[in-house]
């Protein structure tokens, strides 16, 4: 064998190495999953949509759209959008064209509005759950996995009456969510609601498997008016065994001195300030990999640069892990 001949050999040896090896890291990057996926929650358009405070108006019908514009493929609906289209099969059949039409996926409908699941009054507690069975038609439809509600009772009650209230609501919703094979999640919305250890007792007295939490980073005031907290780290750690498939991201200022992946809510009197990259840390560690909602509330920025930047922490916070 010459010499040439013997180097040829190497050379050919070293390069089906470094493709083999290649190969290997190629599948090794697409076999890693994503830490979570990015959703825009329609919340965060509201200012748009309904017209207030000289936002750039958008369109209900435009939503899905505006996600795929911004990069963003899960859409999580509002049902105040379109408050009296529920039952309008040709309007949803639209929705569901835009939304396959932009390549989105259609993920809950939050909804508001149709009573207090935990009335005390039986006749009223019966009613909001029938009035909330065509939100389940209308998200079956879409293609969502769920519906979000409202832990709502009587405040005037103690919180054990109001438990176990809200805890019957769910219970008779969760068996119509399972007929249609759908999820009933709850939001931190105020009040008992935005008390961790309330809500998961709530979760633990409704007991069905189709009954779960829809975190919201920044939705931990229990009462608004006075500027009272439960703590946001410790009540999404309590929160996260009860996660199905969804959260949302609250936030609010951005670039405001506090740090890079700090939002900050600084009106008067609910001032709050939330670090994304340890909220998201609690999340990923308790092994959630779904999707997470943008849900901007500030004034800072305009309602489209609001959902850029926050996609933008996220993005970057995605990156680090």
């Amino acid at each position: 064998m010459t010499s040439s001949t013997s180097s040829r050999r190497h050379f050919l040896q070293l390069v089906t190495a470094a493709v083999a090896a290649a190969g290997s890291r190629s599948a090794m990057a697409a076999d890693k999953k994503e830490p979570f996926k990015i959703s825009l929650a329609e919340w965060s358009l509201n200012k748009g949509i309904f017209g207030k405070g000289g936002a750039e108006r958008h369109e209900h019908l435009d939503f899905c759209k505006i996600a795929r514009s911004l990069d963003i493929g899960g859409v999580e609906y509002v049902n105040q959008m379109f408050f009296d289209k529920a039952t309008d099969a040709a309007y949803l059949g639209e929705m569901k064209k835009r939304q396959e039409g932009e390549g989105v996926e259609g993920l809950l409908i939050m909804c508001d509005r149709e009573g207090n699941l935990g009335d005390p009054d039986e006749a009223k507690r019966a009613k909001t759950v029938e009035n909330h069975l065509k939100w389940l038609d209308a998200a079956k439809t879409l293609g969502c996995h769920s519906i979000r509600v409202n832990a709502a009772s009587d405040h005037k009650l103690s919180p054990e009456e109001q438990m176990k209230l809200a805890a019957d609501g769910l219970h008779r919703l969760c068996v119509e969510g399972d007929k249609r094979g759908l999820f009933v999640v709850v939001e931190n919305h105020g009040g008992l609601s935005s008390n961790g250890l309330w809500l998961t007792g709530v979760m633990k007295a409704a007991d069905h498997a189709r009954v779960g939490i829809l975190p919201d980073f920044g939705n931990f005031y229990t009462d608004r008016i006075k500027g009272e907290l439960y703590n946001p780290y410790k009540g999404l750690r309590e929160f996260m065994p009860w996660v199905k498939k969804g959260m949302s991201a609250k936030a609010y200022d951005w670039d405001t001195g506090a740090g890079k992946f700090y939002t900050e809510d600084r009106r008067e009197g609910r001032e709050i300030t939330l670090d994304f990259e340890r909220l998201i840390n609690i999340v990923v560690k308790a092994g959630y990999n779904g999707y997470i909602g943008i849900e901007y509330e500030g004034d800072k920025h305009t309602e489209i640069e609001g959902i850029k930047r926050t996609k933008q922490a996220l993005d970057e916070i995605k990156a680090m892990l």
